[in-house]
């Protein structure tokens, strides 16, 4: 089993839902937007999800670009997400909806490929086959 490297997410004092996230040697805010009640002080945590999934996409395109010696200037990828109601209507589900911008002169063949490869990227892997979430408290400092 391997374990990714971790993330810890601490309340930043600066507003109400406030947070400063330490990613390895990164610092980065977070927070939710003034029409939630935030201070808009960094990305929300599904702006973050985005994010992973753009970078994750981007990262796994240009890798397979280099790969094959293609001739690609520049990748692009605008993200959003809605929530809509579920086939049975009993729940909400979530669509994320990305599109891909290349830059340069990839033939039709080589455009659908990598249209292809951004949904193995694994991030969309993640995202489209679930994940399993463990909670655990903290044990009571002495």
């Amino acid at each position: 089993m391997a374990e990714r490297s971790a993330v810890t997410v601490t309340e930043s004092g600066n507003g109400p839902f406030s947070q400063t996230v330490i990613a390895g040697r990164h610092r980065l805010p977070a927070d939710e937007p003034e029409s939630r009640g935030g201070q808009d002080t960094g990305p929300s945590p599904y702006e973050y999800l985005l994010i992973a999934l753009g970078a994750c996409t981007v990262i796994t395109l240009r890798m397979y670009v280099q790969r094959h010696e293609w001739k690609l200037r520049r990748i692009e990828v605008e993200l959003r997400d809605e929530k809509t109601p579920s086939a049975d209507g009993t729940s909400m589900a979530d669509h994320f909806h990305r599109i891909i911008h290349l830059e340069g002169d990839p033939s039709g063949e080589q455009r659908q490929r990598l249209v292809d490869l951004a949904e193995k990227c694994p991030v969309s892997q993640t995202l489209s086959h679930g994940s399993v979430i463990h909670s655990n408290l903290a044990s009571a400092a002495s």
